[in-house]
């Protein structure tokens, strides 16, 4: 009457009263155990998610997408390879850019720092500096004029501010009749930026390209040209194809080259932070083994009488596999629902715990941040709970097994 007689037997199983309680209690436990690792490791890895996208999105807001270099960094034919680059489908901007490490000196503060070129008219189309100004615009950057924007931790090191007289000294000798001296110029500090990362915070200063070019005595070169393509996850292949067509004249980077240690270092730090929570739900799971095991002891008379009718082996070992599934699938379903809520209200989860003990989780002037950002993905979602429905699918075979070999006449013996 009822087919198939495994997913039937064992669905009643799941959802009948048992005469052990204690049963029904390790049942509950273990659902709820996998319910709560899906949940933690669903709100832990889109709080990474979070994390990582933000820092993407502040390095992008200092690092183009793509990198034309010369091989032998003057890039004197810059104008032909904007041409060149703009033609890929994927490009949607190009600057031209001078850039060269040099001292900052006001003072008796002196510290390190890249200085780039760059020209106001073209820079917005590559990155997005200008939305991180916090004094001045980038406009205010003026050929001939030796104007300077730093970075806000850069200003506070040197202790300067808008209008103040700031010294460039790069790593280049002038010969002069009084004898060897270094390259310097002193320019004025016209405006401000914060990215939020101390790596363009405390160590990058913008100039216009032309005055970059005469401090790096360039000429009419420049260092190379900046890209901007309409999806950075392409920016590698759009990379190797821009090297093809360009024929080995230059040297093409793509955003990830210029931080590629950090990047792997972030990927592994997620991959291995979701290994290890996912212990909780194999802990969890493990619970399934016990109940299916005092399951199996328990129902030893009702397995011999469903042998004894004609139910073959398989078919008791079944019953068990869809019981201990079905714990794993509930126990799954809760644990994706509650992890995605959590998830998408975790801003609103933290603030309210803050409130409620009078606790700071974040502070702004250390992570540059006031909110706990998260990024579901729907990969990482998916892998969960595929993860923990199979794994509960694998616990349940050896009290299955057991269920398999159950000899009838040993089993109704002594009832």
């Amino acid at each position: 009457m009822y087919r198939p007689l495994s997913l039937f037997v064992g669905l009643r199983y799941t959802r009948s009263r048992r005469r052990n309680h204690f049963i029904s209690f390790i049942s509950l436990i273990s659902t709820l155990g996998i319910a709560l690792g899906v949940v933690v490791l669903i709100t832990v890895l889109s709080v990474m998610n979070g994390f990582h996208k933000e820092v993407r999105e502040r390095i992008l807001g200092m690092a183009s997408h793509g990198d034309v270099r010369a091989l032998d960094g003057r890039m004197r034919d810059w104008e032909d390879a904007m041409v060149l680059a703009s033609r890929h489908p994927r490009v949607i901007g190009a600057a031209p850019y001078v850039e060269g490490q040099a001292m900052l000196s006001h003072r008796r503060e002196v510290t390190g720092a890249v200085v780039r070129g760059v020209d106001p008219a073209l820079e917005s189309a590559v990155v997005d500096v200008a939305a991180h100004m916090i004094a001045g615009e980038l406009s205010d950057l003026e050929a001939g004029k030796f104007r300077v924007i730093l970075g806000r931790e850069l200003a506070q090191v040197l202790g300067v501010t808008l209008g103040d007289k700031v010294t460039v000294i790069v790593p280049q000798i002038t010969v002069t009749v009084a004898g060897s001296m270094p390259r310097l110029k002193r320019f004025t500090v016209a405006g401000l930026f914060e990215v939020g990362m101390g790596e363009y915070d405390r160590g990058v200063a913008i100039v216009h390209i032309q005055d970059a070019a005469i401090l790096q005595q360039l000429g009419d070169a420049v260092t190379g040209v900046r890209l901007r393509l309409d999806d950075v996850w392409q920016a590698r292949r759009v990379a190797f194809e821009l090297a093809e067509s360009l024929q080995g004249r230059y040297r093409v980077l793509n955003w990830t080259d210029y931080h590629r240690n950090f990047f792997a270092a972030l990927k592994m730090e997620k991959r291995m932070m979701g290994l290890l929570l996912f212990f909780i739900v194999v802990i969890a799971a493990f619970n399934i083994v016990s109940t299916l095991v005092m399951m199996v002891v328990d129902k030893q008379s009702d397995i011999a009488i469903l042998k004894t009718f004609g139910a073959s082996p398989g078919q008791v070992m079944r019953i068990f596999i869809v019981q201990g599934a079905t714990l794993g699938a509930i126990g799954t379903a809760i644990g994706i629902v509650g992890g995605l809520a959590l998830a998408l209200n975790i801003e609103s989860a933290v603030a309210a715990v803050e409130q409620a003990f009078g606790i700071q989780f974040i502070d702004p002037s250390i992570y540059y941040i006031a909110k706990l950002p998260s990024d579901v993905q729907l990969m990482d979602v998916s892998m969960v709970g595929i993860g923990s429905f199979l794994l509960s699918l694998l616990m349940t075979l050896a009290p299955a097994w057991r269920a398999y070999r159950t000899q009838p006449a040993e089993a109704l013996r002594y009832e």
